[in-house]
């Protein structure tokens, strides 16, 4: 088992309210993501469960039992961190071993626990070396092997791939993606890659300033965002947000268009401008064309080879039934 919910959680540093009051339950085999920019206060949110910063006010339950003032050791919870967190004069093997150890677990029962993870994250012919001997995606693997043998109700991972090139981000997404497939535990994810946060969650707990601006799947959020804020935010390249007369036309403050819902055409459409950086990706090509009339530079996404090159005249039309309306609060209109 592993839920875990959070009653009227705050945090203060001194006068300082990082974490407004929140709610929040995630349930048992979840794969939950906290998602939003630099100093939204995820990590921190993340600590608080763990038990690595003591809460203001509220309540923390794991599994039904108020888990506020228990320390981190017996909460039942696994962290991964960034920086792998290694003893460099251990071999792998120990590395793994050692919450066990500390735990008082029977050698036998150590060794059964360590071959299986080991076997699971790829790590059976690296047992015998030392951190220093591994490359960074195999270091994260011992991170992650060392968390698993400690069979935890959760797992919470804090930007664990953010150390990693772009490559090894990729195949680590998918590895954690299929443990958590296999071990159907509950895993809690920080990150402030959008990419990551679609890919991996069940659920996506968006954040803003401490406070959570939305929380749903995936597609929830990228179909039906709730207000601006996660309309830019989720989606990559992100969502054209456009104000003005063309927005009123609309009636809206704001409208929104993602790049993959407008058609491109050299002929005609609905809004003519100039073309400025192509970005050319093989499948995909990202246009980004500026003199519009729409204010901000508007950024267009198509599939295949398009032929065009800076200072092209292009035409631009949004898919209609793709629309999104925003009222002046910046909240969400129908």
């Amino acid at each position: 088992m592993g839920q875990i919910k959070l009653n009227q959680v705050t945090k203060r540093f001194g006068e300082v309210e990082v974490i407004p009051p929140l709610d929040l339950t995630i349930e048992d085999g979840e794969f939950t993501v906290f998602v939003g920019p630099s100093g939204c206060g995820k990590s921190t949110l993340l600590r608080l469960i763990a038990g690595l910063e003591d809460i203001t006010t509220g309540h923390i339950e794991i599994d039904g039992n108020d888990a506020t003032n228990v320390p981190p050791a017996k909460r039942g919870l696994a962290m991964v961190f960034q920086s792998y967190a290694l003893y460099p004069h251990m071999s792998v093997r120990k590395n793994i071993a050692f919450p066990m150890k500390m735990a008082g677990i029977d050698e036998a029962e150590q060794n059964r626990r360590i071959d299986s993870a080991a076997k699971a994250l790829n790590l059976t012919d690296y047992l015998d070396r030392r951190p220093g001997q591994l490359s960074g995606g195999q270091r994260q693997r011992v991170a992650i092997g060392r968390a698993i043998v400690r069979e935890p109700a959760a797992f919470l991972f804090d930007e664990p791939l953010s150390n990693l090139d772009a490559a090894l981000r990729v195949g680590m997404r998918l590895e954690i993606s299929e443990l958590h497939e296999r071990l159907k535990t509950t895993m809690i994810y920080v990150t402030h890659d959008q990419v990551e946060a679609m890919t991996m969650a069940d659920k996506i707990v968006v954040l803003r300033a401490g406070i959570v601006e939305q929380v749903g799947s995936p597609l929830e959020l990228y179909h039906t965002p709730r207000n601006e804020f996660v309309a830019g935010f989720i989606g990559s390249p992100k969502m054209n947000l456009i104000k003005g007369a063309e927005a009123e036309k609309h009636g809206a403050a704001t409208i929104g268009i993602r790049p993959e819902h407008t058609d491109v055409s050299k002929t005609e459409g609905m809004w003519k401008g100039v073309v400025g950086v192509a970005e050319h990706l093989g499948s995909d090509t990202f246009i980004h064309v500026h003199e519009t009339g729409l204010g901000d530079l508007v950024t267009v996404r198509i599939t295949g080879d398009i032929q065009a090159k800076h200072g092209d005249t292009i035409y631009l039309t949004p898919q209609m039934d793709k629309l999104h309306k925003f009222d002046a609060q910046g909240l969400r209109i129908g």
